[in-house]
């Protein structure tokens, strides 16, 4: 079939145990911001690989360090935290957001997994006093998690792709669902736009995580994420413009 895409991408998670009642993700977009915050908190949670997510009809990647091959879109979790994480290392593009979407959340409400909130970056211009984690979340969602005030909506606006598609599930469901996002810059990782998702969720979800280290892990990893950004431009120059948020 001629076409970089099949006419129907498939997703198909797979799962060895049950998963926790929440779902943290961090996908690859907008500065790596996400996608270095849930990795950090895999690494430093002492989290062990779960199960994956397969993808048909996509062109995908396959991540290795040290001569070791991994799936590009995992989960981890452990016994003993309510917590399963999802790092997602293959970039989605925006009109296949829905379909990648659609089957996290059917596997997460054949799970009984009761919340899901994805951490990412906003490629917007700011202020330095802009330099804090918002929320876009639904109603059932706020009322569980952010019911203190610690951290502030998002102004007006709209996402789109697996964000947007994750979040209109979520209204339409028992689902919690929340999007925390912080403004990102241009350089790969944005390690304090990272820092700053993981200090949200810390104090969101009470989890034992210094954030101090992630400036060294982001630097460890840095090579390898500016690769990943490098195939990221090369899809994005043929989406449409970015209007995530106004």
């Amino acid at each position: 079939m001629s076409g970089t895409f099949r006419q129907s991408p498939a997703f198909e998670v797979s799962h060895d145990s049950t998963p926790s009642d929440v779902l943290l993700a961090g996908f690859s977009a907008y500065g790596l911001a996400g996608l270095t915050a849930v990795d950090y908190l895999v690494d430093h949670l002492d989290l062990e690989p779960t199960g994956h997510v397969r993808t048909e009809g996509l062109p995908t990647i396959t991540p290795f360090t040290n001569g070791e091959p991994r799936h590009p879109t995992r989960l981890f979790s452990r016994p003993d935290l309510d917590v399963t994480v999802l790092v997602g290392e293959l970039f989605v593009p925006v009109q296949l957001g829905e379909a990648f979407a659609d089957a996290v959340i059917d596997w997460t409400e054949a799970e009984g997994v009761e919340e899901v909130a994805v951490l990412a970056g906003v490629p917007t211009a700011h202020a330095p006093d802009d330099h804090r984690t918002f929320y876009v979340a639904t109603e059932d969602y706020r009322a569980t998690r952010l019911t203190d005030g610690d951290v502030p909506p998002m102004g007006s606006g709209f996402l789109d792709g697996t964000n947007a598609a994750l979040i209109e599930r979520g209204i339409e469901s028992p689902l919690g669902a929340a999007v925390y996002v912080t403004p990102v810059h241009a350089q790969v990782p944005d390690v304090e736009a990272a820092v700053r998702l993981v200090e949200t969720v810390e104090t969101v979800y009470d989890l034992d995580v210094d954030s101090g280290p992630l400036r060294a892990f982001a630097a460890e990893v840095e090579q390898h994420y500016a690769e990943l950004a490098e195939r990221m431009e090369r899809r994005e120059s043929d989406a449409p413009d970015d209007r995530m948020y106004m």
